[in-house]
């Protein structure tokens, strides 16, 4: 797997004219040679050329690489070793691939060192067959969505209890171990009320109050790759309009799913879910993207913005989650992950969405 992943690399860079690639996120890393270590503020990079070895370079203090092919030549340095001067030295002429995610202080200086070469954005050759899922990564996304079904049934059982969103926030940890999944791909958001207003809102001690809304934004992360959802329902009693709020989030989300197969615009299915709260006449409160893609990160390259004319290819895998956030009273979002086969698309989540009315116990 991992020698197909360095050909479809190679290939990439020879369409894109790109002689030398320095892969410095470690999630890419993984992806291509199954080797992951957070570097912190030292240099970790895979340089993978065109013609020639490719070479992972590692700090002596980072954890063992085991290359079961012997494919991999690897460099190991010491801390306060010119290790970019090194670097420089593996360049071949002609263009260079950086990504987007290495601290400037390595580019400027490497730019410094090699001043014969020109330097581009090399990212995006990875991140294109990154965002194409194979079977065997879809199955894992599927089994993770599963595991954040479960978890957030679990979670919203426990909103009788009136427990607060930083409550629910620990409980919620606690799910995700029993379900044997490997901690938060994201901070989770648990926003009741006018919190929920927030799209982005952070957790604190707020309770849910009779008639609110509790937005119940989670995910996490199984076998390397991430799962993302969410559900809103309310709190004892749900107002008129209200509820029109919501039925509008959720025909909004059908709506784009409807839309996903091969070959149409990421912005048309953003513009599927947009139309209909438009016409409900909540637009303005509409005010982030309909999704985002998702893979090993919880986001990955791509989304699905008014902005995106990309076409959707099959092994896409993304988030569909409309909202409308009323500033100081109500918040809904409605979340599910797709992703794309050849006639349509497979929703990973399978947590019901009709509108729920949670009573407190007594």
């Amino acid at each position: 797997m991992e020698k197909e992943r360095l050909n479809n690399v190679l290939d990439k860079m020879a369409d894109c004219q790109v002689n030398n690639l320095l892969v410095t996120d470690p999630s890419s890393i993984d992806y291509l040679i199954n080797y992951h270590t957070d570097p912190g503020e030292r240099l970790l990079a895979l340089l993978i050329p065109l013609e020639g070895q490719p070479t992972l370079i590692l700090n002596k203090l980072f954890p063992e690489y085991i290359d079961p092919s012997e494919t991999i030549h690897q460099i190991h340095y010491s801390d306060g070793e010119d290790i970019i001067s090194t670097i420089s030295k593996l360049l071949h002429p002609g263009l260079t691939g950086i990504d987007k995610v290495w601290p400037s202080h390595f580019l400027l200086d490497l730019m410094t060192k090699r001043q014969d070469i020109d330097y581009c954005n090399g990212s995006l050759i990875i991140d294109q067959i990154r965002s194409i899922k194979t079977p065997a990564e879809i199955e894992k996304m599927l089994d993770a969505s599963h595991r954040n079904d479960q978890a957030v049934g679990r979670l919203i059982d426990l909103l009788p209890q009136a427990l607060s969103e930083t409550e629910m926030t620990e409980k919620l940890a606690t799910i995700y171990q029993e379900l044997d999944c490997d901690g938060f791909s994201f901070e989770p958001i648990v926003a009741y009320g006018a919190n929920a207003a927030d799209p982005h809102h952070v957790t604190d001690q707020s309770k849910p109050q009779p008639g609110q809304c509790v937005v119940l934004d989670i995910g996490s992360s199984r076998q390397g790759y991430c799962s993302d959802m969410t559900r809103t329902v309310f709190f004892e009693e749900v107002a008129d309009e209200d509820r029109h709020v919501y039925e509008t989030v959720l025909k909004a989300n059908l709506a784009a799913i409807e839309q996903v197969k091969p070959g149409v615009s990421f912005a048309s299915i953003d513009k599927a879910a947009r139309s209909v709260i438009e016409e409900a006449g909540y637009g303005q409160y509409f005010t982030h993207r309909t999704g985002h893609s998702i893979g090993r990160d919880v986001h990955e390259y791509g989304d699905v913005g008014p902005f995106n004319q990309d076409l959707v290819q099959v092994g896409n895998t993304f988030s569909i989650e409309p909202g409308i956030y009323i500033p100081g009273r109500i918040g809904v979002r409605i979340e599910d992950l797709v992703v794309v086969t050849k006639d349509g698309c497979k929703v990973l989540n399978d947590y019901p969405k009709e509108l729920k009315i949670i009573k407190k116990d007594r």
